[in-house]
């Protein structure tokens, strides 16, 4: 098959003619391909079996969604206790009922062994998403986080290993590095969880190291730094930042600030988030297996910057946003004050390389709260 040229037109942007193939002025189009590209090229082209668990919640309706695009068959696993039903008729909507008949779901829950047997038969790679997440909850609620985030997991490793499930990719936590105040954040380097969530997900990804020793499973595991997007859940006490704030402004509510507004996070799209699980379930380089990688844009933003960002961009379209100011409050426990990515291990053996910063996934984002939020 021909490789495709680009014209480099560096040189002398006014040349128009046909240049020879081979010249200096001409490189193979894959040649400027990043490695997610490449994938995608090649998953479309040989498509795989995949089980999402939490496929109706925020990341795993995304991930679904991206690996029907794809040409992908997709069995998916959720018991609503987070997820919604409305995720998924969205990605049927958007996806069309073609590809949607690649799609098997089933309801049911991680907690059950039989229920992970059942979900991972047939199939090739598993992207685990399904968990309790939040800090808070885990604080509030320490055994159901533990039953989810850790026996969930480990009847999903056992399922995995008896119906010889080729990789596994799981879902960490940037909480993990709990209370290291070193930055940005390394995955060699962490300190004491400060929340029996961040418990969790170390856990997790020693059990899994485990399993790869005495089973020699294939799992990776990612440590997602604050993701948003469209579709996360804005309701409830334990809902993320950007949702939460953005609904917020959208129904003229008092928008809270927990302490000072100077703590920072490193803000990640849920499309950098869909990349790094489809190039950790893809990777056959023996080094990159059986480790834990961040997942971030390795970029820090304060909660005031945020909030500022954020209803300067809603006040484009609703003016009256433009004089809105936030009410501070106490400091959660639990929470660390700063978070930033380091990238390189990922960037490194993954081919990581995050698309979308803060400012260029917000847009879609706000469109899709605006597109779904009734006005007061």
């Amino acid at each position: 098959m021909r490789v495709p040229w680009i014209f480099d037109r560096r040189f002398d942007p006014s040349l128009t003619g046909l240049i020879e193939e081979g010249s200096f002025f001409c490189q193979p189009f894959e040649s400027f391909m990043t490695a997610y590209e490449k994938l995608q090229q090649d998953l479309s082209a040989n498509p795989r079996r995949w089980l999402v668990t939490g496929v109706a919640g925020f990341i795993g309706s995304h991930l679904l969604e991206s690996l029907l695009n794809l040409q992908q068959v997709v069995t998916g696993l959720d018991n609503y206790s987070t997820g919604n039903a409305r995720n998924l008729e969205e990605v049927r909507g958007l996806v069309g009922d073609a590809a949607w008949k690649r799609f098997r779901f089933i309801e049911g829950d991680i907690c059950s062994p039989g229920n992970c047997q059942t979900a991972c038969q047939g199939v090739d790679l598993v992207l685990h998403q399904a968990a309790l997440g939040s800090v808070p909850r885990s604080i509030e609620d320490p055994v159901r986080s533990f039953e989810s985030n850790v026996m969930g997991f480990l009847n999903l490793l056992i399922a995995a290993r008896d119906q010889r499930v080729q990789q596994i990719v799981y879902a960490s936590s940037s909480s993990v590095y709990g209370d290291s105040p070193v930055l940005p954040k390394r995955e060699e380097s962490i300190g004491s969880p400060m929340s029996p969530y961040a418990a969790t997900k170390l856990f997790d990804e020693t059990i899994a190291e485990v399993f790869a020793r005495c089973y020699g499973t294939n799992a990776v595991g990612l440590r997602y730094f604050n993701v948003f997007g469209p579709r996360q859940d804005p309701d409830g006490p334990y809902a993320a930042v950007i949702p939460k704030w953005v609904v917020a402004m959208l129904k003229n509510e008092t928008v809270f600030i927990n302490g000072d507004g100077e703590t920072s996070r490193d803000f990640c799209s849920v499309n950098n988030v869909v990349q790094a699980n489809l190039l950790a379930a893809t990777t056959s380089r023996p080094e990159a297996l059986n480790q834990v990688y961040n997942v971030a844009a390795n970029a820090r933003t304060t909660l005031n910057q945020l909030f500022e960002l954020l209803r300067d961009s809603l006040a484009k379209h609703r003016p009256s946003l433009a004089a809105l100011r936030p009410v501070h409050r106490e400091s959660r426990a639990g929470d660390v004050r700063h978070s930033q990515a380091d990238l390189s291990k990922s960037e490194r053996l993954l081919g990581y390389q995050p698309s979308h910063t803060l400012e260029l996934g917000l847009p879609a984002t706000l469109d899709w709260y605006v597109g779904n939020t009734r006005a007061p």
